[in-house]
């Protein structure tokens, strides 16, 4: 019995499927078109939630734990490092936000550029009725972005868009880093419990002691909530990377048609090759190099 997704791929195979006389001329690229950003209500409301939980903790990290305690070194060295993990969360964040995921350009399924791809004989093309376009192997078309995206793993509305081949590592450091602030920050909170226990509450902190208390409890709740939920993400899609199948695939379980690389290749594939300390970089682009040609089966 074949799986819903081999019925759709035999239908597309289908003499005349592409009917590309149905497909309008792709629309001309605009100044807007450089700039990727999904127009999902509910996408951007999620973002900014996600800011608001980072900056929320910052702030309770710095002046209600870091700034009231008296040894400055223990403030310095632990103030350096939450606030330069969060930095590095909230870039990962804004990268895999606004990274176009690996989008096919839309309504290019038309008769002069079907003609233009001299296919052999024999050789199959895949047409999306949805976005008009001609499937590269292993796109899925995304409702909320509207586009077929290549390797498309999942659409995150917590990044406000697809993770795709373009913008998985962002993602993946996107929830790293934010795994390493939350346990980072309960951390702090259980010594700060312990220093205001032992000490006057008046004087560990800033505010008042119920403010103090609440303020700790709601970042604990935080902090826990977030380590859990991005821990999980990061060792799945690490683990989605590691097998060269993405979640979509994983989960319409498609017959592979791809060549099998090794774990370290397929890390190479996402986070760039050679390996360097770029890979812990959302500001550096990856560079497949070598990686590159062995991404798919021509």
């Amino acid at each position: 019995m074949k799986s819903p997704a081999h019925r759709t791929r035999d239908i597309e195979r289908q003499p005349g499927y592409l009917r590309p006389e149905h497909c309008a001329p792709p629309p001309p690229r605009t100044s807007s078109d450089t700039m990727w950003f999904i127009r999902d209500g509910c996408g951007i409301v999620c973002g900014i939630i996600t800011w608001f939980l980072v900056l929320y903790a910052e702030f309770v990290v710095v002046f209600v734990m870091l700034l009231p305690m008296k040894n400055v070194a223990y403030s310095l060295f632990n103030g350096v490092l939450f606030n330069g993990l969060a930095f590095l969360a909230l870039a990962s964040h804004a990268r895999a936000m606004c990274t176009d995921p690996g989008a096919v350009p839309k309504g290019n399924a038309t008769k002069e550029f079907i003609e233009s791809l001299q296919l052999k004989p024999g050789q199959v093309v895949y047409k999306c009725p949805k976005c008009c376009s001609i499937k590269p192997d292993r796109a899925h078309h995304c409702s909320v972005c509207k586009r077929c995206i290549k390797k498309m793993d999942h659409h995150c509305p917590w990044v406000n868009n697809c993770v795709g081949e373009n913008n998985q590592k962002y993602f993946v450091l996107f929830t790293m880093y934010i795994a390493l602030i939350s346990f980072h920050a309960l951390i702090m909170a259980a010594f700060h419990f312990v220093f205001c226990f032992e000490q006057d509450w008046a004087k560990c902190s800033n505010f008042s002691p119920p403010a103090t208390v609440i303020l700790l409890i709601l970042l604990c709740f935080e902090g826990l909530l977030f380590l859990i939920f991005t821990a999980v993400m990061f060792g799945t899609q690490v683990h989605s990377i590691c097998s060269d199948e993405t979640g979509i695939e994983q989960l319409k379980k498609e017959e592979r048609r791809w060549a099998k690389k090794s774990k370290w290749m397929n890390m190479k594939v996402v986070f760039g090759h050679p390996f360097s300390v770029a890979w812990l970089s959302p500001f550096a682009t990856p560079d497949h190099g070598k990686a590159d040609v062995y991404q798919y089966i021509v």
